[in-house]
């Protein structure tokens, strides 16, 4: 069975309405975590530990929707960069 990586990071945004990060550098990563289950537990528990600043949010990446197994190498990975 394939691995489905989960990130899951946040931190403060230029506004409530948006998804663009204030600082980009000052993000708060919380971990990758091998299903969605966990990843969401963490998750929850940013979110809620941060539900008094509405400029605060955290997110679930799916990375491994960025990567499908199937399909060649693009150039860059082929040259280990």
């Amino acid at each position: 069975m394939a691995q489905r990586l989960h990130l899951v990071f946040g931190g403060e945004l230029v506004s409530p309405t948006k998804n663009a990060f204030k600082d980009v550098k000052a993000i708060h990563i919380v971990g990758m975590f091998p299903d969605y289950a966990s990843a969401y537990t963490a998750w929850k528990a940013e979110a809620q530990r941060t539900v008094d600043d509405a400029h605060v949010r955290y997110f679930i990446a799916h990375l491994h929707r960025l990567r499908d197994e199937e399909q060649p190498a693009s150039a860059t990975e082929e040259l280990g960069a």
